[in-house]
């Protein structure tokens, strides 16, 4: 049985697997074998690589769309979309890169469809991930800054200083030349430090 027709994944299988508590046999199993599952019809391997990877796909949504609603809209839709399209899977490829494609795609779509820039207030939204040596007020200063910036820049950027990514390597998650990558890296570098050292988004954020 094979990934396709009455074995695909709906919302409401989503929800429930996305849903269900931490298992030991859900950790220890390897991405390769719980794919390998899913294309036999095992839906419940599916659950392996939504416990393993949700969180991570959340952040990198929310630092797209800067609202947190959006954020998991984007998300439930790409691991559909994910669990859908597993038979063209490369089992000799990694699976979140190959997954961050089709969660991109997702974010962008949404941003293109509902046309609009609006977040949820700095109390609800979470784009940088908890960093001990930066303090609270630095941190807010750093998110309001960053919710400013487009949704590529924010990717972008996000992806770099947070995730640590190379910049081949975001050349390959981006799918976009190298060259390309270092450009848009420093044009929004230097957009987020116009914001922080602005007046007026000094004032803005007291």
């Amino acid at each position: 049985m094979s990934v396709s027709g009455d074995c695909c994944l709906d919302e409401e299988s989503f929800e429930y697997l996305s849903c269900q508590g931490d298992t030991l046999a859900a950790r220890k199993m390897d991405d390769s074998v719980a794919i390998e599952r899913c294309k036999a019809g095992d839906k419940e391997a599916f659950r392996h690589l939504v416990e393993r990877y949700q969180a991570e796909a959340i952040g990198h949504a929310v630092a797209i769309l800067a609202n947190r609603e959006d954020a998991l809209d984007a998300v439930q839709d790409a691991f559909l979309d994910a669990y859908q399209a597993l038979g063209r899977f490369d089992t000799s490829c990694k699976f979140y890169p190959w997954f961050y494609t089709i969660l991109r795609n997702r974010c962008f779509k949404l941003a293109a469809r509902r046309k609009k820039n609006v977040g949820l207030a700095l109390d609800d939204i979470v784009i940088l991930a908890p960093v001990s040596d930066v303090t609270p007020e630095d941190r807010v200063t750093l998110e309001r800054a960053l919710r400013e910036l487009s949704a590529a820049e924010r990717e972008l950027l996000t992806l770099k200083h947070l995730d640590g990514l190379s910049y081949q390597e975001l050349a390959e998650r981006l799918e976009i030349p190298l060259g390309t990558v270092m450009s848009r890296l420093y044009h929004g570098r230097k957009r987020l430090r116009e914001k922080l050292v602005s007046p007026s988004f000094g004032k803005a954020k007291r």
